[in-house]
């Protein structure tokens, strides 16, 4: 025969394991769970761009440590996604899809293939850099960020897409090719449709904010992480998992 105390500790877990289980169906989890583990079933959100999205020196897993954080301060529920994988313990989910030394065109080559196996909810766009520091065809790379939105548009048309301005640099020369580059990219992204965002990256770092003059210090990641949780939490349905189709409920 249960004890009293028995029975009313089962009725709290049975009741803790029914609130749990609504809130992961809202996407969200209470602000004091615990951070969720790996692939946790949440959002799908794809991290994608070059060596500043992977987390190149000196801070491994760069922005999205930081962001992982707030997201689950904040009580989302959420799954990075992507091919490739790092970052320290604290960051929750590893994966992500920042490819170091990449250009647009690289990414463009390969996107399709990575939408069709991490079927992002949500992708963060961060890409060009490389294109101005490279020197390639400086000219025609806000006409390849274009195309390449449209490829992630027509592949994934339900998707909530974040498209950031580039960080500044502290070369001179380089600098003046981020800020031409920059400031194409918001008339692109108006023409777009509305499940395509600008994020404005670059107005929340300075120099002082770079470890090279190029990749952000952990500080400086720290600055990126909340632009993007904050342009996250913007558009609520980013934040939250897609409605199956009806035919699928059937």
């Amino acid at each position: 025969m249960q004890t009293l105390h028995a029975r009313l500790s089962r009725r709290t877990a049975l009741l803790g394991g029914t609130l749990l289980a609504a809130q992961v169906a809202l996407g969200r989890t209470s602000a004091a769970a615990d951070v969720p583990g790996e692939s946790n079933g949440g959002v799908r959100l794809m991290p994608l761009g070059d060596s500043i999205t992977d987390g190149f020196t000196p801070y491994p897993g760069g922005y999205r440590v930081r962001l992982w954080q707030l997201l689950a301060a904040g009580g989302y529920t959420v799954d990075f996604v992507g091919s490739q994988a790092n970052g320290p313990a604290e960051l929750g989910d590893h994966d992500h899809e920042g490819h170091s030394g990449w250009r647009i065109d690289q990414l463009d080559a390969q996107i399709d293939t990575w939408l069709r196996q991490s079927d992002p909810r949500t992708v963060m766009l961060l890409i060009g850099t490389n294109d101005l520091n490279q020197n390639h065809d400086i000219a025609t790379a806000p006409a390849r960020l274009s195309a390449l939105i449209d490829r992630i548009r027509r592949a994934k048309p339900r998707c909530e897409l974040f498209v950031a301005t580039v960080p500044p640099q502290s070369n001179a020369t380089l600098e003046g090719r981020v800020k031409a580059y920059n400031a194409a990219i918001g008339p692109i992204v108006a023409g777009k449709g509305p499940q395509v965002h600008l994020v404005r990256m670059y107005d929340a770092l300075t120099t002082s904010d770079l470890a090279d003059g190029i990749h952000p210090t952990r500080a400086g990641y720290e600055k990126m992480a909340a632009v993007w949780y904050n342009a996250l939490r913007s558009v609520p349905a980013s934040l939250v998992p897609p409605a199956r189709p009806a035919a699928a409920l059937r």
